[in-house]
């Protein structure tokens, strides 16, 4: 009796059932991913006029690098929540975690955009602001390891780099939103109106995103991975030190992939609009719309690296990605002094190099653990370098220019992180492909099992 027919129906189903799932996943991971991003975007595309509002100096640099010093501050908490909401996911499920930080980064932001001035309430504005950045950024220190565990975990095996990916179009189209938020209230608002009220409208407009996020999350079911942990009963009671004592390496290797992802991508989609407008003298707008038009770039070649990486592997993709950073860097801020075309170019040159360590990163950085501390590792890994690298990134450029008036430094300074990626990346091994699942996670000899 022929068996073709069956067979063809049997494979047909299961790339449905594929298809179907790996919406499913990439519209729960995604969605919390965005409102995050977005929100970090309207606050430093709105970096001067919050300092107006809550830090006013007479000397702009001071209210700025203020702005700029709380930005990188809550960054600096991230690693506390990534210690609590990391071994947490590892221990309660992916689904929890990504429920519980999406309520509180988004409650945070809707109280910022409540907030009054400095004006109102003198000192206690600034004071709350920074209360509500370390409820994001503690909030925050959750989000990355939860949705990246939850793609990769949920993802189809061959396609897995192109679900994760998706993780980072939440963040491009977070970034894209808040620039596009911006572009409209400079353009559309005089000065007075954004001070007294339009800075407000990207915070506010959060709140809805969050309760759409929390509700898409909430119905979802936990990963079949971590559901095979509960049924064999190999749940970590002790994730972290589970992960420190078997996992050390692969923390340090994650880290290296990540701190060459955090500098580019705070570099050119958060700094360069306020390097354009300080430095380059360009106008808010025309900065906006780059930054605009980057992330665009970034929407549509994230996914396509990632699937190029499923096809020809994590490493190739990323070292060669990593190289061009190394290469091209110190040449495109000597392009960007020609002149606005020459910003154009080579700020698109970056945007591409960009969009493929993004498209590779987070899920080569998933494949490296075993699924009893996977989130545990990538959410330390992560917020680690996050805290280290990139929240400093506009204060520290900021700073040293200012102190030695070479427009240049951001350059070199990309250079040293890609020289970081390049080592990181050098010494794995291709993982693409690979199960997640590892006989050693559910094995009855599983170790420090509930």
């Amino acid at each position: 009796m022929p068996t073709s027919p069956p067979d063809v129906r049997t494979a047909e189903a299961e790339v449905a059932t594929d298809v179907v799932a790996l919406r499913r996943s990439v519209a729960a991971g995604a969605v919390g991913v965005f409102v995050h991003w977005f929100d970090w975007a309207a606050y430093a595309y709105l970096a001067g006029t919050v300092a107006d509002v809550f830090f006013p100096s007479e000397n702009g640099t001071t209210g700025l690098l203020a702005v700029f010093g709380v930005f990188a501050v809550s960054f600096g908490i991230r690693p506390i929540g990534a210690m609590v909401f990391g071994p947490l996911g590892d221990r309660i499920g992916r689904k929890r975690t990504l429920s519980l930080v999406i309520f509180m980064m988004s409650g945070a932001t809707l109280t910022i955009g409540l907030l009054p001035g400095y004006a109102a309430i003198g000192v206690a504005a600034p004071v709350l602001l920074v209360v509500l950045r370390l409820i994001q950024g503690f909030a925050a220190g959750g989000e990355f390891g939860s949705a990246a565990s939850f793609l990769a975990e949920s993802a189809p095996r061959r396609r897995r780099g192109f679900g994760v990916s998706w993780l980072e179009v939440g963040s491009l189209l977070g970034f894209l939103a808040g620039s596009f938020v911006y572009l409209l209230l400079s353009t559309g608002l005089d000065e007075h109106q954004l001070t007294s009220w339009g800075w407000r409208i990207p915070f506010l407009v959060s709140a809805p995103l969050g309760v759409i996020g929390f509700i898409i999350r909430n119905k979802i079911e936990d990963t079949p991975e971590y559901r095979a942990l509960e049924a064999n009963d190999t749940v970590p009671s002790s994730p972290v030190r589970e992960l420190l004592r078997r996992n050390k390496r692969q923390v340090l290797q994650a880290a290296g992939l990540m701190a060459a992802m955090h500098v580019p991508f705070y570099m050119v989609l958060t700094y360069l609009v306020t390097y354009e407008t300080d430095h380059l003298k360009h106008s808010a707008g025309s900065a906006a719309l780059l930054s605009t038009v980057i992330s665009l770039l970034g929407l549509v070649l994230v996914p396509v690296f990632g699937v190029l990486s499923d096809r020809v592997g994590r490493k190739p993709v990323f070292v060669g990605a990593t190289a061009a950073l190394l290469v091209v860097s110190t040449p495109a801020f000597l392009l960007m002094r020609t002149g606005l075309a020459g910003t154009w170019i080579a700020g698109l040159l970056l945007g591409v190099i960009l969009a493929a360590i993004l498209g590779t990163y987070a899920v080569w950085s998933a494949e490296l653990f075993p699924t009893r501390t996977r989130q545990s590792g990538l959410s330390i890994a992560y917020n680690i370098t996050a805290a280290l690298f990139a929240g400093t990134v506009p204060y520290l450029m900021t700073v040293l220019i200012s102190a030695t008036g070479s427009t240049l430094l951001p350059g070199p300074y990309l250079m040293v992180f890609a020289v970081g990626g390049l080592v990181a990346a050098l010494s794995l091994k291709e993982t693409a492909g690979s199960a997640l699942l590892r006989p050693e996670d559910v094995s009855d000899a599983a170790p420090e099992h509930r």
